[in-house]
Formats: structure tokens, C-alpha cells, sequence
């Protein structure tokens, strides 16, 4: 049976310390260099030679809080702070690359829809259609009275909010101007036909938007959809909206049973099975032998900070782990969750529904079960296994940076190309093209085309 290929995204985010916890310590990594431009070239081009399909920006806009009753060690660990604004990068990372995807986060929080749509726009533009948007609907605290809020809305509240919110960007992205509303005649000196373009007069319960949209369509007009909750409520928003779905599973097996179910959410929402593809976040470590390899691992794990760990899944969880004993069962503590509620379902899901797992549990998955260790040839074997899950590619996390995706693309890319998983150079086109065989442009069944031509009767 032939594989599909593939699909290769690089994680990363604009800060310090991101998920590789106590690595910026290290003298082979350039993590405490990310407020300058250098590093980034340097990453772009590495993942271009190794023909990844995008680079994933991770974001946040507040402070992860709640680990020995405060925020002192996220500060102490560099851990997402200082971080920097991702969109502020992308024009420069387009610039220096020609096919490489970039896909930044950006909550509904943080940014009014309407100001939020062009400057997609406009960087869809300026990339030739290689824009994605991460949806997230900001769990911490500190995010929201950040933005005017006395406290965090609520978990399936927050992804009400982001309905409102998707609703107006896709008015403003696929309905505000008609396909060849762009006319540019010199002759009659028409820029743009005024019948094609229209407000979208949007009231909600927390937006008004008039409109119409500034900028014209995009290569893509709406960018690549991605999303990465995987509580029931966030995959079920990710079923109706999403293309791209970043899932971090203990096992294959926990992986096939998310997969599936949000599959078959998709069909009941009225999309196909194929319009949503799956990633695996993984750690990967390569050797040319299998102990070499092992001896990388060691080396590198002798930096780790659990301590760090900790403070970011307390800030994004919600509960202080701080204080509390490694042997404490994770499912005494899952009726406490308002934050991130996929990160306990996950664990228990690798652990076959088991609600005794523990922190020391919590802490040997976060390190060790999402990670590969071996040979090219070993690690593309494990690759082939999550494939068979249903994972149509993976979200590459770093111990090292750039070194960790050089490792992959000099190494592990090649074994790749030898079995057929992975192309060997890119083909033209937007990043959808790329992901999916298709139209630059949403397919039919996704809810934002119901907007294309919705306005054409309203002045």
C-alpha cells in the first residue's frame, strides 16, 4: 500500500522558554537570541532545505500564574516571558523563504475581528498565500484582565465567543467582496467595481462591524484554519472550523481515538472526513547510531527543569500544582479544571481511561512519551505508526534550536523521501494548496463559504 506523504510543521514560539523547559540554559541554542531577526532567518531557511510545510508560531498574551501561588518561576524560567507579538515577524520570514507555510496564533481576545482580518489580509498577501491563523480562545487569567475583563470567561463560554468571532472575519474575508470585484482598467479608470464590493452591517452580542473589508482578497482569502483544543467542547469547534488540528496524544492509540471522533463530528457538522488534518506533537532526537542517539538524550534531558514544566501546565491547566506531591492522583484533581481541560483528557486517555495517574505521571509524559530516540531509519518507523493512527503529519517541538530542526531535515527527511512520505521539492502554490491537492480558496462545505455572495443584494 502506497503512504501518502507526510505533512512536516515546525513548533516554535517568540520567547525564551516555549516547551523546551531549562534548554535556553544550554551554549548550542538560540533561544535567548529570539528578539533579533538572525535566529529566525536561520530557522526559515533550515526548515525550507528540509521541505517543511509551515513553521507554527505559538502565542500568549498574559502571564501563566498559579504555581507556588504566584508567578515568580515563570519570570525566574523565562517561561513565554518575554515574549514577542509573532505577526510582527512573518513579513520578514516571507520574505526570506519562497514555499515555507507560517502560521501564527492570535486569540479571539487580543484583537478586534475587524482589524485582525486585514492584517491577515494583507499578509496573506504579502506571503502569496502562505497565512495560517491558530484560534485560541486564551485560558489564562491574567490574558483577560490583560483586555479589560475582571476574570476569564468560562471554558464553553470562551468558545462561544470565538463563534461570534470567526462569524465576522469570514463575513469580512469571503463575503465583503465579490470574486472580480478587482478590476484595475486604466482605459475607464476602474480600480474596483463598487456593485462587487459590500459592508456586511454585522451585529452581534459583542461586535459591530460595518465594513466593507479594506483589503481586497487574499491568495487564500480565508488563511488555513488551525486549532488545537481537544476538549470536548474544543473539538467540537475544531470539527465545525478547523483544517488543521494540533494534538499532542500519549500514544497512537489515544491519537486514532480523537481522530476519529472528531472525524465524525465533521461529517454530522456537514463537512467531509478529509477537510481536517490531524498533527502529532513529537520531540525528536536522532543519532546516526541508536546509542549515540540515547547518549543526545541524556545530554539533553541533564537541563531539563521540572519546575518549569510545572509552572506552565499549573498557568494553563489552572490548578497549582506547586507544593502538591508527585504521587497525587491526576484525576483528584480534573473536577478542579477551568483552563486547558485537554491536557488532564489526554493523559487519561494514554492511560486507558485510568484516573490514578499521577503527577510523576504528568511529568514522564510531557517528557518522554510524545519523544523519538534512534536511528533515521528507527524514528521514521515510529513515524509510520502514528501515520497509521490517522495522523496526517506532525507538529516537530524543539529541544534545541535551530539545531533540533536541522537534525530532522538533514537526517530524518531523507530516510523520508526514501520511503515516499515525503516530497522531493516542493510543488507551487498556497499553503492550502499544499496541505490538501485543492483550490487555493475554502472548499465548499466549510460554514465560512456560506458568506461568499451573501451581501451581493445589500447596498
Amino acid at each position: 500500500m502506497t503512504r501518502p506523504r507526510l505533512l512536516l510543521n515546525a513548533f516554535t514560539m517568540n520567547t525564551v522558554t516555549h516547551v523546551a523547559y531549562g534548554a535556553w540554559r544550554r551554549e548550542d541554542t538560540r533561544q535567548t537570541e529570539f528578539h533579533t531577526l538572525d535566529p529566525w532567518i536561520e530557522l526559515v531557511t533550515i526548515l525550507e532545505r528540509g521541505g517543511f510545510d509551515a513553521v507554527f508560531f505559538a502565542d500568549v498574551v498574559g502571564l501563566y500564574d498559579d504555581f507556588n501561588g504566584g508567578w515568580d518561576t515563570h519570570v525566574a524560567e523565562g517561561l513565554q516571558i518575554p515574549n514577542h507579538d509573532p505577526s510582527a515577524l512573518v513579513s520578514a520570514l516571507a520574505a526570506a523563504t519562497e514555499h515555507l507555510g507560517i502560521v501564527i496564533t492570535s486569540s479571539v481576545l487580543q484583537d478586534h475581528p475587524f482589524s485582525f482580518a486585514r492584517k491577515i489580509s494583507t499578509l496573506d498577501h504579502l506571503s502569496g498565500g502562505r497565512i495560517g491563523w491558530n484560534v485560541v480562545t486564551s485560558a489564562l487569567r491574567n490574558s483577560a484582565r490583560n483586555f479589560d475583563l475582571p476574570d476569564r470567561v468560562e471554558h464553553d463560554g470562551r468558545y462561544e465567543w470565538a463563534e461570534e468571532y470567526t462569524e465576522v472575519v469570514y463575513k469580512l474575508w469571503e463575503g465583503s467582496w465579490d470574486d472580480g470585484a478587482l478590476i484595475r482598467d486604466r482605459v475607464r479608470g476602474i480600480h474596483a467595481d463598487p456593485a462587487k464590493v459590500h459592508k456586511i452591517n454585522h451585529r452581534s452580542a459583542r461586535y459591530s462591524v460595518e465594513g466593507p473589508h479594506l483589503s481586497a482578497p487574499s491568495p487564500q482569502r480565508t488563511p488555513v484554519l488551525f486549532q488545537a483544543g481537544t476538549s470536548e467542547t474544543g473539538r467540537a469547534f475544531a470539527a465545525r472550523h478547523a483544517e488543521g488540528v494540533f494534538i499532542t496524544q500519549g500514544s497512537p492509540r489515544a491519537a486514532e481515538q480523537v481522530i476519529r471522533a472528531t472525524r465524525d463530528q465533521a461529517v454530522a457538522a456537514g463537512r467531509e472526513r478529509d477537510d481536517i488534518k490531524f498533527f502529532q506533537g513529537l520531540t525528536v532526537i536522532v543519532g546516526s547510531t541508536e546509542e549515540e542517539a540515547r547518549r543526545k538524550a541524556e545530554d539533553l534531558d541533564s537541563s531539563f527543569s521540572v519546575d518549569g514544566l510545572l509552572a506552565h501546565r499549573s498557568g494553563s491547566i489552572g490548578i497549582d500544582f506547586g507544593g502538591l506531591p508527585t504521587d497525587t492522583p491526576i484525576g483528584e484533581l480534573a473536577g478542579r479544571v477551568d483552563g486547558t481541560k485537554s491536557t488532564i483528557e489526554g493523559l487519561i486517555r494514554a492511560a486507558d481511561g485510568r484516573t490514578d495517574v499521577t503527577i510523576a505521571d504528568f511529568i514522564r509524559h510531557k517528557q518522554q512519551d510524545t519523544r523519538i530516540v534512534g536511528t533515521p531509519e528507527q524514528i521514521v518507523d515510529e513515524l509510520e505508526r502514528w501515520q497509521d493512527a490517522g495522523v496526517d503529519g506532525i507538529n516537530l517541538q524543539y529541544l534545541v534550536t535551530p539545531g533540533s530542526f536541522a537534525d530532522f531535515a538533514d537526517h530524518v527527511v531523507p530516510e523520508l523521501r526514501t520511503r515516499g512520505l515525503a516530497l522531493p521539492e516542493y510543488e507551487p502554490g498556497t499553503l492550502r494548496h499544499k496541505l490538501f491537492g485543492r483550490d487555493d480558496t475554502l472548499p465548499q462545505s466549510h460554514p465560512a463559504r456560506r458568506w461568499r455572495g451573501a451581501f451581493s443584494t445589500t447596498a
